[in-house]
């Protein structure tokens, strides 16, 4: 059962990743727009995005890691790779909560910020999948 249960974890994860990288794609797209038409599609693909594939990703993720590390919790909550992961993804949810204020700004004809700022922001995630996949794989703790 571990492996399946690890099989749909990396899915999910996979899912969740694809969606952080390109929704904030799309905010920069959105901060260059200027015919109403563009603002609109944008609005709509990112709450399609964040609400059909980032949010049941995220949940995922979370549920069956969660339930992997109940299925061995010595193997991992004693592990300082496992414990700086954690870390990683609670951070890594706290950019997702980002987005979804970005979302709501750009929805709502608020936000402030440039697509150069975007461009930066969407840099984010790679940082954060770079971490993770290291300490999983590597396990240098």
């Amino acid at each position: 059962m571990y492996k399946w249960v690890l099989a749909f974890h990396v899915i999910a994860v996979i899912c969740w990743f694809a969606a952080l990288l390109y929704l904030p794609r799309l905010f920069v797209y959105h901060a260059m727009s200027e015919d109403e038409i563009s603002i609109e599609r944008f609005k709509v693909m990112q709450r399609k995005l964040y609400r059909g594939i980032a949010n049941p990703a995220m949940i995922a993720t979370i549920v069956l890691g969660l339930w992997l590390v109940s299925m061995a919790p010595d193997a991992y909550l004693s592990q300082t790779w496992f414990q700086l992961k954690a870390g990683f993804v609670l951070l890594l949810i706290g950019y997702h909560h980002m987005c979804l204020g970005h979302m709501k700004k750009l929805a709502d004809n608020r936000s402030d910020k440039s697509h150069v700022y975007f461009r930066v922001f969407n840099e984010v995630p790679v940082l954060f999948l770079v971490a993770i996949v290291i300490l999983v794989i590597v396990q240098p703790f």
